[in-house]
């Protein structure tokens, strides 16, 4: 069985990651190439990053970078279709819900190639996040999709997609996460930092970020925080540049007198920050599910998610860009740290493992 694995961003290398893995367990019956967009650079991919989680050098780089989504989305249209007919795979994997993920959905579907899609399900309903377009679009083209949750069966089925294509079988990211808690080494992860004596931030979303009253308001209040609380807090590009242009330097000076202010982190040095954290404060959707695993209260800067389990079941709250309810949320964390979440079914570390057995599965039909 011959297949594509198709990454264009950073967080969809650590979903494709145990893919990998098990893909080479399996040699005997998979052959497989790993295909890199390059919707998104980023600095941070040394050769370090790929040994952290185990995989190699991507086998073809489509160099797309950054642009418009209309612009980005036609680009890789164009370059995958060149690689689709060079390599006449079996099936093309794709995780996520960047644009990449979408665009070689669609390239592969008007092939009349089979499309897996990793992570399928998710739903926010809130169709301002472009994110949304390209889930609802990837679900709607792919033969095999694989779930993380219940919740997102459900959005499935809502939506007509055929119950013999749906596969519950658990969240990769969490594989990532286990692979790469093995290999830890010991230690604070930052200088000066105490095991649940500080907060970890961050933030990068247009909702909080691209609205100088938000984004002067967040500021003020992880000022307010970091009174009580040590913060660290890893500052996106986006987050750092609208600072720069709304004139608000000097809030970020004043925050900086009682917070550690650092570049973006690697995946790993994330992981080791969230993992020994008091708490987190975010507006990712990935830090969401590592921190109901690992068991860290989260405390999300979104109205929604798609990622309902880490509300239900997890140790997430949602509190959206009111800085009132931040405040107070944060407020009861300190009065009682032990997060009350369970580890959702299926979040195991085994997720890729069932993945690949439903591909070869897949192959003899």
């Amino acid at each position: 069985m011959k297949i594509l694995n198709v990454v264009g961003a950073r967080p969809n290398f650590m979903k494709i990651a145990p893919l990998i893995r098990d893909m080479n367990a399996r040699k005997d019956r998979i052959e497989h190439l790993l295909v890199h967009t390059g919707q998104h650079y980023d600095k941070s991919m040394s050769d370090d990053f790929f040994v952290q989680l185990g995989i190699p050098q991507p086998d073809v780089n489509l160099g797309i970078g950054s642009a418009s989504h209309a612009q980005q989305t036609a680009k890789i249209l164009t370059a995958f279709e060149s690689v689709l007919v060079e390599h006449n795979p079996d099936m093309v994997v794709v995780v996520g819900d960047v644009n990449s993920t979408m665009a070689c959905a669609l390239v592969a579907a008007k092939s009349g190639v089979k499309v897996a899609h990793v992570e399928a399900g998710l739903r926010s309903f809130d169709r301002t996040m472009p994110e949304e377009i390209n889930r609802i679009l990837t679900d709607a083209l792919s033969d095999l999709l694989f779930t993380t949750e219940e919740a997102g069966n459900e959005n499935l089925r809502r939506e007509g997609i055929p119950q013999e294509k749906i596969f519950f079988v658990g969240n990769v990211m969490i594989d990532t996460l286990v692979h790469c808690l093995a290999a830890m080494p010991p230690g604070p992860p930052h200088p000066g930092l105490e095991k649940k004596e500080y907060a970890v931030i961050t933030l990068h979303r247009p909702s909080n970020v691209d609205h100088p009253e938000t984004l002067k308001g967040m500021l003020r209040a992880f000022q307010d925080i970091s009174k009580n609380l040590k913060l660290v807090i890893p500052l996106h590009p986006r987050t750092r540049a609208n600072i720069e242009r709304f004139g608000l330097s000097d809030a970020l000076r004043a925050l900086e007198e009682n917070a550690v202010v650092t570049g973006p982190a690697g995946y790993v040095d994330m992981l080791r920050l969230v993992k020994d954290s008091r708490m987190v404060i975010t507006d990712s959707g990935g830090i969401q599910e590592e921190t109901t695993y690992l068991g860290v209260p989260c405390i999300t800067l979104r109205a929604n998610t798609e990622r309902p389990s880490t509300v239900t079941l997890g140790t997430n709250t949602l509190v959206g860009s009111d800085t009132g309810k931040l405040l107070r949320a944060v407020e009861r964390v300190m009065l009682d740290s032990h997060a009350r979440g369970t580890i959702p079914p299926l979040w195991d570390g085994h997720a890729s493992e069932r993945i690949v057995e439903h591909l070869l599965r897949s192959a003899a039909v």
